[in-house]
């Protein structure tokens, strides 16, 4: 069972993905979490994405696409994933469902978290990150306990680079002029579910899971999950 969760930065994706691989016993892929090893181990692949990211464009094709099919190919994955910043093309989406035929897999799913872009602007402008383990932070609506300070490691929290400026104009542009596609391209193999990300997290989890149910009940492939509970780190 793999997923794709598809929403704009600042939708709540990623946490949204770690509360389905609680409740759907999947794992959570993360392009940005791959892409922040090669970061940390300075590997060349790492130090060209970076220069991408850093202007709020996206990473070239070449540079993603291997790196998620091989760690999908790990037997840690066999179970299936929910994908979280990958694909954002229709290029990587083809490139993502060959390389799923030829390990006998598929995409059974794709998820989209609908938020209005100015809601978006709020969200990205006042983030902030620590840099221990990626714990997010709002200025205002959830900020630390002291200023500055991350509350679960005691890390320093900063503000990305591309969620400050025009670095966020830009990533949302991306987002609604080419990621948004996406939806076109996922409905057309009828494997579309969209959820309002507009909500507070536990109501949004609701939603994804009743949709998700509904769609795998009734599609060619379908299993249905019965009795699941929200994860104990929601709500």
């Amino acid at each position: 069972m793999n997923i794709v969760l598809i929403g704009a930065q600042g939708s709540g994706k990623g946490t949204q993905a770690g509360l389905l691989t609680e409740a759907l016993g999947l794992r959570h892929l993360s392009s940005g979490d791959l892409f922040r090893q090669a970061f940390e181990e300075r590997t060349s692949l790492g130090i060209r994405a970076r220069a991408y990211i850093d202007r709020g464009e996206l990473v070239p094709d070449e540079l993603t696409v291997a790196m998620v099919l091989q760690r999908l190919a790990d037997p840690a994955y066999k179970a299936g994933a929910v994908l979280d910043g990958f694909p954002r093309t229709i290029s990587q989406a083809q490139a993502l469902d060959r390389g799923l035929k030829r390990m006998g897999r598929r995409i059974d799913v794709a998820a989209y978290l609908d938020v209005p872009r100015e809601e978006l602007l709020a969200r990205l402008s006042g983030r902030y990150i620590c840099r221990a383990a990626q714990h997010v932070y709002h200025e205002h609506t959830r900020p630390p306990k002291v200023r500055g300070i991350c509350d679960v490691d005691g890390s320093d929290l900063y503000q990305r680079s591309d969620d400050a400026g025009e670095a966020v104009q830009k990533r949302l542009d991306i987002f609604f002029g080419e990621t948004i596609r996406l939806l076109d391209y996922y409905q057309n193999q009828s494997k579309l579910i969209e959820a309002n990300g507009n909500q507070h997290v536990e109501q949004v989890l609701t939603e994804l899971l009743d949709e998700f149910h509904h769609h795998m009940a009734h599609s060619q492939h379908g299993r249905y999950w019965p009795g699941l509970s929200m994860p104990s780190n929601c709500g």
